[in-house]
């Protein structure tokens, strides 16, 4: 897995986030089982409750294009500390894969830490719950 390619994406994301409220600017990249990258970027609204996070904008997008298991995403906000995905976030991480999925927590390219889910969401709820 090439870390730094994500993050990169990520980072690229984040420039383009629309944070006029918090001017906490976030960005997301993806790496789905095919292969492929999606970006995203936090996307505030003046109703607060319409905020989008960089990290669902990501997993959308690639959700929308028939994507359907995440390997792992790469989330840059805070170049000064890590930034962890919010609750509502990780429980659509956990949606989409399994305890596996790697979370790069990145503040550039060359600095970055690795979690997985299990760490990130110990306990999620999971479909199966549902006894579906």
């Amino acid at each position: 897995m090439d870390y730094k390619k994500l993050i990169n994406v990520a980072l690229d994301y984040r420039n383009r986030a629309y944070s006029p409220y918090s001017n906490f600017k976030v960005g997301a990249a993806v790496l789905f089982e095919s292969g492929k990258i999606y970006g995203g970027c936090n996307v505030e609204n003046a109703s607060f409750g319409a905020t989008n996070c960089a990290e669902r904008t990501a997993i959308f997008r690639g959700i929308s294009e028939g994507e359907t298991t995440i390997k792992s995403i790469a989330i840059v906000g805070s170049l000064n500390e890590y930034t962890y995905p919010c609750g509502i976030c990780r429980q659509v991480i956990s949606e989409f894969g399994d305890e596996s999925i790697e979370v790069i927590l990145a503040k550039s390219e060359d600095d970055y830490i690795i979690k997985d889910m299990r760490e990130v969401l110990p306990g999620a709820f999971k479909k199966e719950a549902l006894g579906k």
